[in-house]
């Protein structure tokens, strides 16, 4: 060790502060306010918030407010079906050899050694969620899924459409994502799933997408094909014996569909829109109102509007989860943090200029002008909640300007290029660039997210809540719009008046903390006391009820 070496470990003698917990553990609650009975756990939690009253000189009147919830979970974890729309581009692909590579734990060579599956990049998967801190004064992680049980992606059941019939193993190599050695062993596994033929409507997606479509439904109408996917879903969950599916749309790019009251302003005006066969409904909607019609969980992984009103509305309706939109996987990700960042420093962000090119089927289908416009509106919106909560620095209606650009460069294939140029008034008007350049693998980024979006998306169907000070009260699911989902998503869709976050952190915090809630714990947060002020007696928690769970504060409730 050099004597510089030394000299920072002197410096700081308390370098362990955190401490991991195996992945095999057991979580036990303390506290009567927590119980496991019949299968069900039962969370009695106080949800604190502040209620504020701004009067007409700018007086701020802020009164703390609580409000007590039961929460039940039922810790069984079902079987658990996800059918992807476009199984077989390349997210379908990466997914469904990702999840048997790891399943199999499959080890493959490379030039640079031998590598083995992980799942990297997935928040149930590879985080970990601080539940507090011990007598030493170190902070205690649990694996995220630890926390309450979860589907394992392992053991997961795929299946799924698409326009195009190559099978998986042959798609897995046209997408020339994962490692040669690797499809090797994967071929024999993959090359005999293909796609169930899928709905086409040629004006939603781009023309350059017709070569591939030789697995299409020969139905007369869109009534037709919404019989077709239902019987589709009933059966792929009869044949695997499944107790739940999730259906997942991870195809191309539609433009958006037109809007009004009388063609899906409501669920039974969409469901007559489909029943005299309207040009304005797009396949995406046929798919998400066969997926609420049968149950099941339906999730918008593209930018268009599939979800309008009447969508909403059915889902409703029948208390079927439903949530969207776009995958949230590279340079978004980026620029909800650095936006939230710069503004939360004071800085004034005044314009955000995003390149991308890319050179995947995505990549293709986005080189034509409406489909694009589809995902520039997702991506445009990522920094509006940020700006809004700095009127220090912001006017009314004022907002950085903001450019998106992707271009189709077919070499770089699913290696997608992204560069980014942030420009900010600082102190005395000075100017700050921050340029950024960002290489993302695009389908192996996606993966993960779609992983977490059926894992997240499952659990919350086994939870319920309701008024605690009310034992008479019954209990209901949250919000069918699964705003919890955010997080993962671009353009994340909340329920109507309420307000969207896109803030990374804030809805990081959001889903843990609910989960967290859920499991009997409060919120956590950042202020360490004990760490700067001496602990009052502990005289709030009692330690001789302990509920063992199974092994397997930004909520907004």
């Amino acid at each position: 060790m050099s004597n510089n070496q030394a000299s920072k470990t002197k410096a700081n003698p308390q370098l362990a502060t955190h401490y991991g917990v195996s992945r095999s553990c057991k979580i036990a609650v303390s506290g009567d306010h927590v119980s496991l009975k019949d299968g069900k756990l039962i969370s009695n939690y106080i949800y604190q918030k502040n209620h504020v009253e701004v009067s007409p000189n700018g007086d701020v009147v802020i009164a703390p407010r609580q409000y007590k919830y039961q929460f039940e979970t039922d810790v069984t974890v079902p079987k658990v079906g996800v059918l992807l729309v476009g199984w077989g581009g390349n997210n379908g692909s990466t997914l469904t050899a990702g999840l048997l590579a790891n399943k199999l734990n499959m080890d493959w060579n490379t030039k640079s050694g031998k590598k083995s599956p992980n799942y990297y990049g997935s928040l149930t998967q590879a985080t970990t969620i601080r539940v507090g801190s011990d007598d030493a004064g170190r902070d205690i992680h649990v694996p995220f899924n630890s926390i309450l049980p979860m589907v394992h992606p392992n053991d997961l059941v795929i299946g799924g459409w698409d326009i195009s019939k190559t099978n998986l193993a042959d798609a897995m190599e046209r997408a020339e994502v994962l490692d040669f050695d690797l499809q090797r062993q994967l071929r024999p596994l993959m090359e005999k799933m293909v796609p169930m033929p899928s709905i086409y409507y040629p004006d939603f997606i781009a023309a350059n997408q017709s070569d591939r479509a030789d697995n299409v439904l020969k139905t007369e109408s869109k009534q037709a094909d919404l019989e077709r996917l239902r019987k589709d879903i009933r059966d792929f969950k009869t044949e695997n014996k499944l107790d739940r599916v999730i259906v997942v749309w991870t195809a191309n790019t539609e433009r958006f569909v037109d809007v009004s009251p009388e063609l899906n302003g409501s669920a039974d005006a969409l469901l007559n829109s489909i029943a005299n066969n309207e040009k304005e409904v797009s396949a995406s909607q046929i798919f998400a109102v066969a997926s609420i019609l049968e149950g099941c969980p339906y999730i918008n992984g593209s930018p268009q509007n599939t979800l309008t009103a009447g969508v909403v509305d059915l889902a409703m309706r029948h208390d079927v989860f439903v949530g969207g939109d776009d995958f949230k996987s590279g340079q978004t990700k980026v620029k909800s943090v650095l936006a939230d960042f710069l503004v939360s420093a004071g800085i004034k962000l005044e314009a955000i200029v995003s390149y991308n090119h890319l050179g995947n089927n995505d990549g293709k289908n986005l080189s034509a002008p409406k489909q694009f416009r589809s995902k520039e509106i997702s991506k445009s919106n990522v920094v509006d909640d940020v700006v809004a909560m700095n009127h220090l620095l912001y006017a009314e209606d004022e907002h950085p300007d903001h450019v998106v650009v992707i271009k189709y460069v077919p070499t770089v294939k699913d290696s997608k290029r992204a560069l980014d140029e942030y420009t900010s008034s600082i102190f005395m008007n000075g100017a700050n660039t921050l340029v950024l350049h960002n290489t993302c693998e695009d389908s192996l980024l996606a993966t993960p997210l779609i992983v977490d979006l059926v894992v997240l998306t499952e659990l919350f169907t086994r939870v319920r809540y309701r008024d605690g000070s009310d034992p008479d009260s019954k209990f209901a699911r949250f919000h069918p719009v699964l705003s919890v989902l955010a997080y993962l998503l671009k353009a994340p869709m909340v329920p109507a008046g309420t307000p969207v976050v896109n803030a990374l952190a804030k809805q990081q915090r959001c889903i843990t903390n609910i989960l967290s809630a859920l499991a009997g714990l409060p919120p956590d947060n950042d202020m360490s006391l004990e760490h700067k002020t001496v602990l009052p007696p502990d005289n709030d928690m009692s330690l001789e009820h302990k509920t063992v769970l199974p092994p397997d504060n930004d909520m907004s409730l």
